[in-house]
């Protein structure tokens, strides 16, 4: 019982230490053996700024332009390149040695379609790149027509050391031979030739079919002929654009006086510190966890050092008749505690190890990286085993104390004499929970401190601990209206409350455990419930082709058709302003426009105009909430556009559930619908068409363009129930205000929802088109937590099958002479059983009612106080006048009736049957001690 928790927590902290990387281990896995790595941030040459860990950088202008240069600085992973891209080898120092890496995206053919997956150009076989990859079986590419692979994009594409790959759009095959593994991106899907073998080719084909050419990122490892990258190399790079991330830089990093990032910035970049606040956090969150598992274990093997004192009161009964006394009593059974908490401590930590040993694969596929290596750390072992030492030692106190107050004749006799309650506990139990409910109703009606909630309801829960003998008293008067035998096990459980109310109180702190997370969370999926935004009706499926100028979207359409039970079909339509490679719904390269809706200004929300809400009183910002031009009406759409406007007839407003006749009937006089009265100006809804959206706009200015206007009827319908489209338009109107269009894509109505076998088959097909079009089916909110409640409720189970086991075997302990004689009489076997399941289902019953009923209140208290947060955030944004804020907060508290239901009524059942059937029927006949 030790040691188990002693097992989990020295594995879960050598697995702990084993992942966590040193900076070298992160900088092996990110250059290799390089000094450094240069990367093209696509600034066009201009100077950059960055800090030394190579995390952020910014242009120089943007640093020194105003303190608010932050919003336009980025992550190295996120931002993209410019057009024009600058060769990252102007930063390389004289004499320097490098190697290139270049990544793309392409689709390689497989057995089942087409997968998508980086396509990477390194030189695996050079020293530089030592540790960027771990080759699992075969070698390097030695030719051109050669490749490695991820383990993973082997498994997806089904293939194996020696297959042969190709990719589409190429006519030209490769031979894999070799596998190897990304120590930090296990399950990646990741292809690498040669330099030159792949990428240059590949582009040439594109080029050839007129085809979009997939971006490529060239960065460079280099290796310095003397010495590091120094800080200095790393400066003179980032005034030619270049991006770099040095070794020596990042291992021994400069003064923050020196990173001109951090002292230009007017204060906007400063150095990462983590520090105090999050490993106070830390450590207090770690202090609580080991103190509440130091209790559940105390009150667990409390009782069951009982039993084993209660068994060998007759040998400690010879130890006071041969001149022992109370001293000695307790030395002995604490020694046992003592035996017992080192003998967990080594096996626990032994096993632990072993038990990381034996799952360090699964654990390193698990977590998605390799470790480190092994790491054990001393101290914190020790540490580990000093706790199993000092819970054997607590959990004995007790039952030491409990031993060295019986007599002598007593524990010689058998006879177990008459215990008083303690009248204090109570009243300690009482001021507890008094206390620590008015923490708790204080910290979530009056604080937004998650901290006191939980302060006060481990408090009240103690409280509720200490109180346990007396709510253990309080049952045994329901004994009147039970059964004769439920009836003894409950007035026995009840007479002998020194065994009992431990048990009680271990299955009252792991229930109450259970009942306040499965409260929180089924309250929290309630609330994502609510507020999930479905992007079409429940069971219909969107198609949507933005890219490739809709090539696949036939097949797509047929595969769609073949495996759904499709009942209906929509084909929609996208404004495209520009040439045949601009993209359906706005966008594309150069010469691609867009088309945006105008609001007639007297509808535009007064804190969306020029002067904001600083025109406005505090008054009239709080009325806006009322004002249904500040409401703001977007949602989740499924076939985006630019200008959320959808090209089609009657069948669009059918197939999104949209039942309006007098719509239908202006769509086919050729009037386009419209679902939100902001727009609609005198009868139309205007169209700014933005001829070329790559063109630069000058900061303070809108996009010039013309306006076109299309007649329109307002639909019944609003547009918080369209799924984020503003308004359907037919062709006609289309074609008559001058706005060409293109195939976007296709709404599917089903006549039922399809099952799991026909969407796997559609993926199937969809696989091997080996397209970009999107398709999308609307199956509704789905709970994403009902796996967790199910092992919360079993871990509750477990505990209380436990605590209830050990708290059965001391009453048989206990009850042992009642028994022998109840055998020596002729009772038949079966009584013995019963007795001892009735006696174990008592204890389950009563723990698992007052846990549920403790449980409640964290979750209701951390639900108020996250209410209370929404309330508060609600108001700042009414006084602020921001836009979108009528909506009220919505903070439901659910209790999880089933999760309960379980919990109160199978889990004692579970128990009684368990002890029953484990309990043996008979016993062996002893000559009683004559007193």
């Amino acid at each position: 019982m030790i040691a188990l928790p002693i097992i989990g927590v020295s594995a879960a902290d050598i697995t702990i230490r084993s992942s966590q990387l040193s900076p070298e281990q992160k900088l092996s896995r990110d250059i290799g053996t390089a000094d450094a790595r240069l990367t093209d941030v696509g600034t066009n040459g201009q100077p950059i700024y960055q800090d030394p860990p190579a995390n952020m950088w910014t242009t120089v202008e943007e640093a020194t332009a105003a303190p608010d240069a932050t919003s336009s600085s980025v992550d190295t992973a996120e931002r993209e390149e410019a057009p024009k891209p600058v060769d990252p080898r102007v930063g390389l120092p004289r004499g320097a040695r490098w190697i290139s890496d270049a990544q793309s995206y392409v689709r390689f053919k497989t057995k089942y379609g087409l997968l998508a997956a980086p396509i990477r150009e390194l030189k695996t076989a050079d020293p530089l790149a030592r540790g960027i990859t771990h080759l699992d079986r075969g070698r390097h590419p030695a030719a051109d027509d050669e490749v490695i692979a991820t383990t993973a994009f082997l498994k997806s594409a089904n293939l194996k050391v020696g297959s042969k790959l190709a990719v589409r759009d190429l006519d030209r095959t490769y031979r894999i031979v070799g596998a190897y593994d990304l120590p930090d991106s296990l399950g990646a899907e990741e292809v690498i030739a040669r330099p030159g073998a792949f990428l240059a080719p590949y582009a040439a084909a594109l080029k050839a079919l007129n085809a979009d050419d997939e971006r490529t990122n060239t960065t460079y490892l280099v290796e310095m002929p003397d010495g590091d990258y120094t800080w200095q190399m790393v400066r003179q790079a980032n005034a030619k654009g270049v991006f770099v991330k040095s070794r020596a830089v990042v291992l021994h990093k400069p003064d923050a006086s020196e990173v001109p990032l951090y002292t230009a910035s007017h204060g906007s970049f400063t150095p990462y510190n983590t520090g105090d606040s999050v490993k106070a956090a830390a450590v207090t969150v770690a202090a609580t966890i080991v103190g509440l598992s130091m209790l559940e274990i105390c009150l667990l093997a409390g009782p069951a050092f009982a039993v084993g004192a209660r068994r060998s009161r007759r040998q400690l009964g010879l130890v006071g008749a041969n001149g022992g006394d109370r001293r000695h009593v307790r030395a002995i059974v604490l020694s046992g505690g003592l035996v017992i908490g080192v003998t967990a401590a080594v096996v626990g930590t032994l096993l632990g190890l072993l038990l990381t040993v034996l799952l360090r694969s699964p654990l390193e596929n698990f977590v998605g990286s390799r470790f480190g290596g092994l790491t054990l750390r001393p101290l914190e072992l020790l540490g580990i085993a000093g706790l199993a030492v000092l819970t054997g030692l607590l959990a004995a106190v007790v039952p030491a104390v409990t031993a060295s107050r019986q007599s002598v004749l007593a524990s010689l006799t058998g006879r177990r004499g008459v215990r008083h309650a303690n009248r204090l506990l109570p009243v300690i139990g009482l001021g507890a929970i008094c206390l620590g409910v008015g923490i708790a109703v204080f910290g979530s009606l009056r604080t937004d401190s998650t901290l006191a909630v939980g302060g006060g309801s481990g408090i009240a829960e103690l409280g509720i601990v200490a109180l346990t003998p007396t709510l253990v008293g309080m049952f045994g008067r329901t004994g009147k209206w039970l059964p004769l035998s439920p009836r003894l096990a409950l007035r026995d459980a009840v007479r002998n409350r020194g065994r009992t109310a431990p048990a009680v109180a271990a299955v009252l702190a792991a229930v109450a455990g259970t009942v306040a997370v499965a409260t929180y969370s089924a309250s929290a999926d309630r609330q994502d419930r609510d507020a999930y935004e479905a992007q079409v009706p429940r069971g219909v499926v969107a198609v949507a082709a933005y890219s490739d100028h809709g090539r696949d979207l036939t097949a797509v359409r047929a595969a769609i058709e073949k495996r759904y039970p499709v009942s209906g079909r929509a084909d929609v339509f996208a404004m495209v302003i520009g040439g045949k490679n601009c993209q359906a719904g706005g966008g594309g390269g150069p010469g691609c426009g867009g088309v945006q809706p105008v609001m007639p200004p007297a509808n535009v929300c007064p804190t969306d105009r020029p002067d904001g809400a600083t025109a406005l009183t505090l008054t009239q910002r709080r009325a806006l909430a009322h004002d249904w031009r500040c409401d703001f009406v977007g949602g989740m759409s499924a076939m985006p556009t630019s200008s959320a406007v959808l090209i089609g007839g009657p069948a669009v407003l059918h197939a999104l559930g949209i039942r309006d006749g007098d719509a239908e009937q202006a769509l086919a006089r050729g009037e386009t619908v419209l679902f939100d009265k902001g727009y609609l100006d005198h009868g139309a809804l205007k169209l700014k068409i933005t001829l070329d959206l790559n063109k630069p706009v000058p900061d303070g200015q809108e996009p010039v363009g013309p306006v076109k206007s299309v007649p329109v009827h307002l639909a019944a319908e609003d547009r918080h129930h369209t799924y984020g489209m503003l308004a359907v338009m037919p062709q006609q109107a289309a074609d008559g205000a001058g706005i060409a269009t293109m195939p976007l894509g296709s709404f599917y109505t089903n006549a039922r929802m399809p099952n799991g076998p026909e969407r796997q088959a559609l993926d199937s097909d969809l696989a091997k088109i080996g397209t970009d079009t999107e398709v999308y089916l609307e199956r509704g909110y789905t709970k994403d937590n009902s796996l967790v409640l199910l092992a919360l409720t079993l871990f509750a189970g477990l505990v209380t099958i436990g605590a209830a086991g050990i708290a059965t075997g001391l009453a048989q302990a206990d009850a042992e002479p009642d028994l022998k004689t109840l055998a020596a009489i002729g009772a038949p076997p079966r009584v013995r059983r019963t007795l001892s399941g009735l006696q174990c289902g008592v204890i389950a019953t009563m723990g698992v009612v007052l846990g549920s009923a403790a449980g409640v209140l964290p979750a209701v208290g951390l639900r108020h106080t996250e209410r209370r947060e929404q309330w508060k955030f609600y108001h700042q944004a009414l006084d602020g006048g921001w836009g979108g804020a009528s909506k009220l907060p919505h903070v439901p508290i659910v209790v999880p009736w089933s999760t309960l239901a379980l919990l109160i009524v199978a889990v004692p059942l579970g128990a009684a049957l368990l002890a029953a059937l484990v309990t043996r029927s008979r016993t062996q006949l002893a000559r009683r001690a004559e007193p």
